[in-house]
């Protein structure tokens, strides 16, 4: 049943965003939440009433999304990407137990990549401008701090490092469908060439809106066909949720 979970666990990146924030989100509490949405009455503007955990979402003064605007440059640590295909084998004291090895390290402190998922359009803007989406690459190090690495996608090339997976995409139209993926993918090939960021402070982006995130957003965008996108938005459309305030916080963005 365990290998059965963890190759599944690459699909996460289709359902991630409810999939993370409902388990690793609500690892602060094993209450059942109130259900939300992106539209209507249970969408962004309403889900800090929604529920008394989710709170922060209209409290919290260290939201994200944001604009991505007036970043300060400084000389960043660069983020070492650990993204190896290969798979680690280990003895747990119970069973023979197989796990990816794919972690980033950032300002000497290792996150264990946990998932990755999308969003369309994209929840961060640059400038003001909305991209046609964004993934996620979430990690968590060992205190159970959260380490976010955005990337911004635009309309342009076909993507081939992604067609392995979009063409899983059909078998997961309804929520709870699973598919599985092999694990042996190099997972830096789905990261943009250059490796500069913004970095902020912010939250998740979905309830229950928790702060205390570290966001690394990466500068150069990648390229997805129209076609690609197209396929994407037919699983999930319109899953973002709009920027919020700044609130003082400072954006830093690599000038090296």
């Amino acid at each position: 049943m365990r290998s059965k979970i963890r190759n599944f666990s690459f699909l996460a990146f289709f359902l991630g965003f409810c999939a993370f924030y409902g388990v690793v989100g609500h690892e602060l509490s094993a209450a059942e939440t109130a259900h939300w949405t992106y539209e209507g009455d249970h969408g962004p503007a309403h889900w800090g009433g929604l529920d008394t955990a989710y709170k922060a979402c209209d409290s919290g003064t260290s939201q994200s999304p944001i604009d991505i605007t007036g970043a300060t440059a400084e000389s960043l640590t660069d983020i070492t990407f650990n993204y190896d295909p290969n798979l680690g084998i280990i003895n747990n004291g119970h069973a023979v137990q197989m796990d990816p090895t794919r972690t980033i390290v950032v300002d000497g402190t290792t996150y264990t990549l946990l998932q990755y998922h999308f969003h369309s359009p994209s929840e961060h803007t640059v400038n003001g401008k909305q991209y046609d989406a964004e993934a996620h690459f979430v990690h968590k190090d060992s205190s159970g701090n959260l380490a976010v690495v955005g990337v911004l996608i635009e309309n342009g090339d076909t993507n081939s490092k992604y067609s392995k997976m979009w063409g899983k995409l059909s078998k997961i139209k309804n929520s709870g469908d699973e598919t599985s993926i092999p694990f042996n993918t190099d997972m830096t090939s789905l990261l943009p060439h250059g490796k500069k960021t913004y970095r902020y402070d912010g939250s998740l982006t979905t309830p229950p809106c928790t702060e205390g995130v570290k966001w690394l957003v990466m500068v150069e965008p990648i390229q997805m066909s129209s076609k690609q996108i197209k396929q994407l938005q037919a699983v999930h459309k319109d899953n973002f949720r709009p920027v919020q305030a700044l609130h003082g916080r400072t954006i830093k963005e690599d000038n090296d």
